[in-house]
């Protein structure tokens, strides 16, 4: 495959940039280096003289073939299988997602990752029961897709932003709950929107400070007000939340369990988990949706195009590193 487009996510920015605090970060001729904390030092042990290829997904056209995967032959297709930042990869047949006609790599570079991780939160929700859904950083790439589907899917969802041009984005295509967080007003919103939609499951995305536990606390609000009895232990409804981002690398506070009961939980969500879980008839299933939305449910914007030697500048490094919602760079290693 000759790689013609492949983004940069945030999952790839944890083994491009690892622990590296960005503040040290320097460049000087083709050496970058930045400071890791002391703490870190001990995990990253591991990891010294191994060889680690980044970017977990991208797109190309096929330019050679073994003898049963001819018909690939100048297809252009979307591959997941890690060191996509790379000018050409060798990968089986079975690992590429072939698009229909007319889809160029810049269209489908973003297929796997936040389509199918979009795709994975609406079917958890729908396998552990739940009957509508949070999001957090909601406007990013995946925010917007989610919208999407949600809307064409009858899925009610309460979208998390902190910017009012993110509201207003959102809306425009057609998100019903929007809740800014920089607003006084903030947990009034969330709950009402938690009320009126019975959201008990939310995917968070910025993985550290106090929002998991404002959601919490705004669900159990949410519950109580259709129960009659009081209990010391709170509602009986379990509320959900799923770590799948690190947006603020701070630790997760939580309040005081008495304001959210004690029928919660927090974990982590992470889409080849989900993947293996769901089998390999309904991932099949949930790849070709995204091949035949690429261009409308699923497309991706990108606010820059790098070369390889390009997203090693500093200038590129110090704002994709910052993970800014509306910032995601794309890498044509053959340009």
């Amino acid at each position: 495959i000759e790689v013609q487009a492949t983004p940069i996510n945030p999952s790839d920015l944890g083994l491009l940039l690892g622990p590296g605090d960005i503040n040290t970060l320097k460049v000087e001729d083709s050496k970058i280096t930045m400071d890791v904390p002391a703490a870190i030092m001990g995990a990253m042990q591991p990891r010294l003289n191994i060889p680690m290829p980044v970017g977990n997904e991208g797109s190309g056209v096929v330019i050679e073939a073994g003898a049963n995967a001819q018909e690939l032959l100048g297809k252009v297709v979307s591959v997941v299988g890690g060191g996509m930042y790379s000018q050409y990869r060798c990968l089986p047949a079975a690992s590429c997602m072939v698009m229909n006609e007319g889809t160029e790599p810049r269209d489908c570079a973003s297929s796997f990752v936040n389509p199918l991780t979009a795709l994975g939160m609406v079917e958890t929700m729908k396998m552990e029961g739940h009957t509508a859904l949070v999001h957090t950083a909601a406007a990013s790439n995946l925010g917007q897709m989610l919208v999407k589907i949600c809307v064409d899917d009858g899925v009610q969802l309460v979208n998390i932003v902190r910017k009012q041009e993110h509201v207003d984005l959102l809306k425009s295509i057609g998100a019903q709950f929007v809740c800014n967080s920089s607003d006084d007003d903030f947990m009034e919103q969330l709950t009402a929107a938690i009320t009126e939609t019975k959201a008990t499951l939310a995917f968070d995305a910025t993985g550290g400070g106090e929002l998991a536990g404002k959601i919490l606390t705004c669900m159990e609000v949410a519950a109580r007000q259709n129960t009659t009895e009081y209990s010391p232990y709170g509602s009986t409804q379990h509320k959900q939340v799923y770590i799948y981002g690190a947006l603020n690398q701070s630790g997760i506070t939580l309040p005081n369990n008495r304001t959210f009961g004690m029928y919660w939980g927090i974990g982590g969500f992470l889409l080849t988990p989900f993947l293996g879980k769901v089998g390999f008839e309904k991932v099949g299933e949930l790849q070709a949706r995204v091949a035949n939305e690429i261009k409308t449910t699923f497309a991706s914007t990108y606010t820059q195009e790098v070369s390889l030697e390009g997203a090693l500048t500093l200038e590129a490094l110090m704002v994709y590193a910052k993970q800014a919602t509306g910032e995601k760079f794309l890498i044509n290693p053959n340009s």
